[in-house]
């Protein structure tokens, strides 16, 4: 009995403490249908055309990745840091397979750099805070 109560407090804790950082996280969950009414529609267009207004990184990750559970939060710091420059959008490959064939994703994680004007650049493998710094400084918020 003790055992059952133990296990149920520590399931309450972990969904309360989930939801928590859910509720206080910048991060977007795209789906496929969201991707396409927020950041491309590929069905619809040929050439690249951004639908977002502000530039954005896309992180394409599964939960069994352990270089992804690395990014995990070196994204949630940047999203918090850069609130209001940019939108940090996560892509679950697992879930939107459909979306991660189309777009060709092959490695992961794979980041996508989007600017607010001009092509996307993808980076494969984890990045050290500084390499997304950089980007972030050198492709998304240049003038």
């Amino acid at each position: 009995m003790k055992k059952i109560l133990l296990s149920l407090s520590l399931l309450s804790f972990l969904l309360v403490s989930s939801f928590g950082q859910q509720k206080n996280s910048n991060i977007i969950h795209l789906n496929n249908d969201q991707f396409k009414k927020l950041v491309f529609n590929y069905e619809a267009n040929k050439e690249w055309k951004y639908l977002g207004t502000k530039p954005a990184i896309i992180d394409f990750y599964a939960d069994w990745c352990g270089p992804c559970r690395v990014m995990a939060p070196r994204l949630e710091e940047i999203s918090k840091e850069y609130a209001g420059k940019i939108v940090v959008y996560k892509v679950d490959t697992d879930k939107e397979q459909l979306l991660s064939a189309n777009l060709g994703i092959q490695s992961l994680p794979t980041l996508i750099f989007i600017p607010k004007d001009g092509k996307p650049q993808a980076a494969m493998g984890a990045l050290p805070k500084d390499a997304l710094v950089k980007a972030i400084n050198e492709v998304l918020l240049v003038k």
